[in-house]
């Protein structure tokens, strides 16, 4: 009998940025609207290039995709999604994160939202939402550690992990 639970995390060893390519078009196919992607690493983990995979996924212009750092957000519209990515490593707090409204964003159900330093607004991210940790494990290689906090993105765990 086979087991058909959900799965909580999802675990992605990456060797080369075609790697990260790859993970990222697969995660861009699976994404539904009305999801918010927490992603964390270090600075110069591959936060933004992984953006840019998953937009390439979601059929936008990789190109276009930016660190939204000094701006705090870059908008991506010409995908199947409108993407909405965030840069919260400049913010002083939650407040701020607040202020520029990102709560709109956040819980609009027809976009797709990306927080890169999520861990420092994460008690205003939704309680479903997923999670991505980049860890370096070497000068071109990511392990990618993603869990889910809720039924929807455990659901888009799931479809990751069985996509070709």
């Amino acid at each position: 009998m086979s087991d058909h639970r959900v799965p909580e995390t999802f675990l992605f060893d990456s060797d080369s940025e075609g790697d990260t390519d790859l993970l990222g078009r697969r995660l861009g196919a699976v994404l539904s609207p009305g999801i918010t992607v927490a992603l964390d690493g270090q600075l110069g983990s591959g936060k933004t290039c992984f953006v840019r995979a998953v937009c390439r996924g979601l059929g936008a212009d990789g190109s276009q995709v930016n660190s939204p750092t000094f701006v705090l957000m870059q908008t991506y519209t010409d995908g199947r999604l409108p993407v909405f990515h965030f840069d919260t490593y400049r913010l002083g707090d939650v407040d701020e994160f607040l202020a520029i409204g990102a709560e709109e964003y956040l819980l609009d159900p027809e976009i797709v939202c990306f927080v890169e330093w999520a861990e420092r607004v994460e008690p205003v991210l939704p309680a479903d939402h997923l999670a991505i940790a980049i860890e370096q494990t070497g000068p071109s290689s990511r392990r990618y550690v993603f869990s889910a906090s809720g039924v929807r993105c455990a659901a888009i765990l799931q479809r990751l992990s069985r996509a070709d």
